[in-house]
Formats: structure tokens, C-alpha cells, sequence
């Protein structure tokens, strides 16, 4: 994608959706970092379901803490890999607690330090709860962003730092929500729904897909 590419690609998605919002479910930091931390390889849906109850007997780390792993275990266990992510909820918890009186701390560094606490998980956190500008680069927007030719990369890091220095700077808080967004209902991975893709003019896959479909291998011309 050229730079005028991407400005027209992200002011579409921004007229179709200019509050872009995360589909997890929370009311406080300590929510949606405990959301972000269980839905790893899993959909937001499971992770809604599983927290509704959660969070209303533990709505903060300490009551999480009193909950007990056996507790949040069960709770949590529609989820994928809920042992584990049960394990390092309460971990987190404890250092929560110990060394940040039970609040989230707002850097990188304290966040990745935390129990099942990545980069995607300390870059939505700081996105969604401090309006930092980050990327999260979860399956969908590797993907979006490798297919549309947005900003190609072998990794998830790669891909990030390209979003970054490409993307104008207005878009970068909501960003990455248009991009989640995009890939999960749109340009899934399977099948993508080229059709009614409102960014298709701009997307190196559409423009490929429309060539081919010319029978003098060149878009279509009225």
C-alpha cells in the first residue's frame, strides 16, 4: 500500500466506526487486564461468559486473591488453557497487591513483568485504559495487515513496528480496534468477505482478486 492508500484506508474504516471499542466485557483497569490476560486462543465471547461471574464475586485483585486458585479455576474453565491462566491471574494478583497496592501499573515494563502478561496483553491495556498509542498485533491484524499489503511482516513485532510508522498518527489509538474489527468480521481467515469489504479498493488482495476477474487481466473499466 502506497501512503495515500493508507489514509484512505483508515479514514474509510473511520467513518464506518469512529468509536471503535474492545468486544471484552470489564468496568475497571483491573477488569480488562484480567480479561486481555484469559483470552488468549480464546474468543472474546467464551471470555465474556466466563467473567460475568467472575468478576462479580472478585471485581479487584485482592477479592481475586480471597477467591482462591480452586475458585477461579472452576470459574474460569469454559476457557482454553484455564489452569494455567488461572495460575497466573492469581499471580498477577499477588503482585498487584504486593508491589502496586492493587492498582495496574500504566508502563510496558512493569505490565510484561506481570504473570501471563505479553506484549499484545500490556499493549491493549495501555491502549484501551490509558489511550496510549499502541498496536496489539493479535491473529487478525497479522493477518489483515499481511494480506491488504498494509504493512507486511514475518512476526507479530515486525508488523507492529510497521503499523507504527506507517499508519498517520491521528488513527493510532483506534487503530488496532478497527483492524481486530476488520479481521475477525470481514477479512477472516478462511474466506474473506472481499465483497462487501468497504477497504477493498485500497487492499493489495482486492485489487489483485479484481484484476484477475477482468478478462484482460486489468480492473474493470465502465
Amino acid at each position: 500500500m502506497s501512503d495515500d492508500d493508507i489514509e484512505s484506508f483508515f479514514a474509510t474504516l473511520a467513518a464506518a466506526n469512529p468509536q471503535p471499542q474492545t468486544e471484552l466485557e470489564y468496568s475497571s483497569v483491573f477488569e480488562l487486564l484480567a480479561a486481555v490476560l484469559l483470552s488468549a486462543q480464546a474468543t472474546d465471547v467464551s471470555v465474556n461468559k466466563a467473567t460475568r461471574r467472575l468478576f462479580a464475586l472478585a471485581p479487584s485483585p485482592q477479592a481475586m486473591l480471597e477467591l482462591g486458585l480452586e475458585r477461579v479455576t472452576d470459574l474460569i474453565r469454559s476457557i482454553g488453557l484455564f489452569r494455567t491462566k488461572s495460575r497466573n491471574l492469581l499471580a498477577t494478583c499477588t503482585i498487584l497487591v504486593e508491589q502496586h497496592a492493587g492498582q495496574v501499573p500504566r508502563t510496558r515494563e512493569a505490565l510484561q513483568a506481570l504473570p501471563g502478561v505479553g506484549r499484545k496483553t500490556a499493549n491493549v491495556v495501555l491502549n484501551v485504559a490509558f489511550g496510549e498509542p499502541t498496536m496489539a498485533v493479535d491473529t487478525h491484524i497479522f493477518r489483515v495487515s499481511n494480506r491488504t499489503g498494509l504493512t507486511p511482516g514475518r512476526t507479530p513485532l515486525e508488523v507492529e513496528i510497521g503499523l507504527l510508522a506507517r499508519v498517520p498518527a491521528r488513527y493510532h489509538v483506534d487503530a488496532h480496534h478497527w483492524l481486530i474489527l476488520h479481521g475477525r468480521y470481514v477479512c477472516v481467515a478462511r474466506a474473506p468477505h472481499c465483497s462487501r469489504c468497504a477497504v477493498r479498493p485500497w487492499c493489495d488482495h482486492g485489487r489483485h482478486l479484481q484484476s484477475s476477474a477482468s478478462p484482460h487481466g486489468h480492473p474493470d473499466r465502465p
